[in-house]
């Protein structure tokens, strides 16, 4: 008999199969190259989605500028990439050979002190996780301590990400401006842009899904998530018996950074550049929308929103350009106001109760208690 590990509850060990035998073996063979690597740009705003479920939907802290730490760890990396493309062979033809281009473009003669250190892939992988938690960590600091929240903070979150937005715009010599940081060929004189390369990277970002996947089941079946929980029911009461609330939030808000700084790297490595456009507020409150559609109370509903948004959201760009934003804010409204609680309330308030009650109909566990009916194996399904 195969054991589950402690940490892991029997609906999360299956939970974790069902989504692996999808993105392993049901995706890679039914999708050509095309549409998996669209499958793997899906899946890096699903890393947002996770840190949005243990900040938002487990401690209470609605965050509208995902966007900011999704682009800090996509332009990380996109700063290490760059720096491989341009060598001095192939920037030859500039004014000043070694730089990236849109530094000779605007007439900067020296590669800038801050892009130095992102020649070691060693000190860029490291800036992806480190650069937009420091940031989360000053942040959240800044506003928990003070005892800022709700809407104030979301709507601070939201002005963070329109100024990095426009710092990165107006930056155009350091950052590439509106177009970003573009033409990223090689990791380590790896061809990234081949078929082949584009599958292997899919698997690895697979791995790291699920790796985030299980930090944060852990994080959830812990003292720690316990307590998130607690915060974002009763914070007073909480507060009161002698916890300290501001570290707990800043704690998710970081936690929640992390996640979607490693998905701004995949996602540099997948579509091969990053620009402002994922950093801002749009994009920031669509990575909201995935959370809230699949469930924001549960770690693979938000896994499963974000690829159902996206994958109506390419359908119905596909098909009527003019109306896919409506069709977009019809889903997010419908699922909010029908089911709060996303896919996963419907799947586990609809689809599993009443299979339950089909599969254990006239069949009581051996040693049920007197009174056992099919109403009780529900619940307990529910509850589970």
């Amino acid at each position: 008999m195969i054991k589950t590990p402690r940490f892991l509850k029997r609906g999360d060990l299956m939970a974790m199969v069902a989504l692996a035998v999808l993105l392993v073996v049901i995706l890679p063979m039914t999708l050509d190259v095309f549409r998996l690597n669209l499958v793997a740009k899906y899946l890096t705003y699903a890393f947002v989605a996770i840190g949005l479920v243990l900040c938002w939907g487990m401690g209470g802290i609605l965050s509208l500028g995902q966007g900011v730490f999704f682009g800090l760890g996509g332009y990380c990396m996109a700063m290490f990439l760059k720096l491989e493309a341009s060598s001095v062979a192939n920037t030859k033809i500039q004014s000043t050979p070694g730089i990236p281009d849109f530094m000779d473009w605007n007439q900067i003669t020296q590669l800038p002190l801050f892009w130095q250190p992102f020649h070691s892939l060693t000190f860029a992988l490291i800036a992806v996780v480190v650069v937009p938690t420091a940031f989360a960590l000053l942040v959240g600091t800044a506003m928990f301590k003070r005892r800022v929240g709700g809407v104030y903070f979301a709507i601070i979150t939201q002005a963070l990400a329109a100024i990095l937005t426009i710092l990165i715009v107006g930056q155009q010599g350091y950052t590439g401006g509106i177009n970003g940081i573009t033409d990223l060929r090689t990791l380590k004189g790896w061809d990234i842009r081949s078929d082949h390369a584009k599958l292997i990277l899919y698997f690895v970002e697979v791995a790291c899904l699920f790796a985030c996947i299980v930090v944060a089941i852990l994080i959830r079946n812990s003292k720690l998530g316990r307590i998130l929980v607690a915060m974002r029911e009763k914070e007073d009461r909480v507060r009161f018996s002698g916890y300290n609330v501001a570290n707990f939030k800043i704690f998710a808000f970081c936690a929640a950074a992390a996640f979607a700084s490693i998905g701004g790297a995949l996602f540099t490595l997948e579509v091969g550049f990053m620009s402002p456009s994922f950093v801002g507020i749009v994009p920031s409150i669509e990575m909201v929308i995935y959370t809230a559609v699949g469930g924001r109370l549960s770690i693979f509903g938000a896994v499963y929103g974000t690829l159902l948004v996206n994958f109506a959201k390419t359908s119905l760009s596909e098909s009527f350009p003019q109306l896919w934003l409506f069709g977009l804010g019809a889903l997010f409204i419908a699922v909010v106001l029908a089911f709060p609680n996303g896919l996963a309330g419907i799947w586990r308030d609809y689809v599993q109760v009443h299979l339950v009650r089909l599969i254990f109909r006239r069949r009581p566990p051996p040693g049920a208690v007197p009174g056992w009916t099919d109403d009780s194996v529900a619940d307990a399904a529910a509850a589970e």
